[in-house]
């Protein structure tokens, strides 16, 4: 196996909620998985070629299953259409990961959660585990209807923790975010989970909020990649220098120079191809990294970021 890919197996697939399944993975060697935190996910390699990032639903230390929650979105690159229509109870694939950008502050006195359409999947995992620790939270969960609402029953039984918003419901009407942010202990952890104009009202909601408290995930990038070449990458430790011209990003010039690297959405989301800067002044363009550690630029994510400099050097 390639590194860090293991071969599994799809041993159940579960209805979720319309056009929203759960996919239950094993591993073919029987061990079990690696420890899977809350906010973390997987690399889905698909038998078409394609490599897709699903965050996991349970949280548990080696547990012999990954689950994850797919939604079929006809607006998507194809993969969930991959999932829904190419997936079948035991086929096999490949599976990288786990890795988490949007880890779980289990001390948090209170932990307000929100989630949107299927973005719901990371926080279901963090309820999960704040349950088990006995932490105060609540969550605050918009979809179009009720139908296409995932784990619907098992979030009802949480009684008032919980606040749907449903869009067929309430003539369109978005949560308020702005409200909801200034109501909540000052104390208290933030996170939210959706679509990108969710996510950007989330962040515009929390601005004034300490960022240490702020939580997001991106499933799609927001910015474009970073094309504007003209800049030398040199590889400190192949001793090699890669000229990264107009139109291309490092990822794309590296490959071109048959250099391999790790990869896995190739749009800043993931963290897969994060790479330690030696020297010169990146151009990020990802969605992980904090405005601290951007300003630090001690890693970068070189499959959309570029540099601002005449020449960057990387450890690789």
């Amino acid at each position: 196996m390639p590194d860090g890919l293991t071969r599994a197996r799809l041993t159940a697939i579960r209805y979720a909620a319309h056009e929203t399944n759960l996919y239950e993975f094993t591993r073919l060697d029987g061990a079990p998985w690696p420890d899977a935190a809350p906010g973390a996910h997987i690399d889905l390699h698909l038998p078409n070629g394609m490599m897709r990032q699903f965050s996991l639903v349970r949280p548990g230390a080696a547990p012999q299953t990954y689950v994850v929650g797919v939604k079929r979105d006809r607006a998507s690159r194809g993969g969930s259409i991959q999932v829904h229509d190419g997936l079948r109870v035991d086929d096999e694939l490949d599976i990288g990961g786990p890795r988490n950008n949007f880890p779980l502050d289990e001390n948090a006195s209170h932990s307000v959660l929100f989630a949107g359409g299927i973005g719901v999947t990371p926080i279901m995992c963090m309820i999960e585990r704040l349950e088990a620790l006995g932490r105060s939270w609540r969550l605050y969960y918009s979809c179009r209807s009720r139908a296409e609402t995932a784990f619907l029953r098992e979030l009802q039984a949480k009684g008032e923790r919980v606040t749907f918003n449903f869009d067929a419901e309430n003539g369109g009407k978005f949560l308020d975010l702005p409200a909801i942010a200034a109501a909540s202990p000052k104390d208290a952890h933030l996170y939210c989970c959706g679509p990108t104009p969710m996510l950007k009202a989330f962040e515009a909601a929390t601005a004034s909020w300490p960022r240490a408290q702020v939580h997001v995930e991106y499933f799609t990038a927001a910015e474009a990649p970073a094309t504007d070449g003209g800049y030398i990458v040199e590889l400190r430790r192949s001793g090699r220098e890669i000229v990264v011209p107009q139109g291309k990003t490092i990822l794309e010039a590296l490959r071109e120079a048959g250099i391999e690297v790790t990869t896995s959405c190739e749009e800043g989301v993931c963290g897969a191809c994060e790479t330690a800067v030696i020297s010169g002044t990146p151009d990020h363009r990802d969605m992980i990294l904090t405005a601290s550690e951007r300003a630090a630029s001690r890693t970068m994510m070189i499959c959309c970021s570029g540099c601002k400099s005449e020449r960057l050097v990387l450890d690789l």
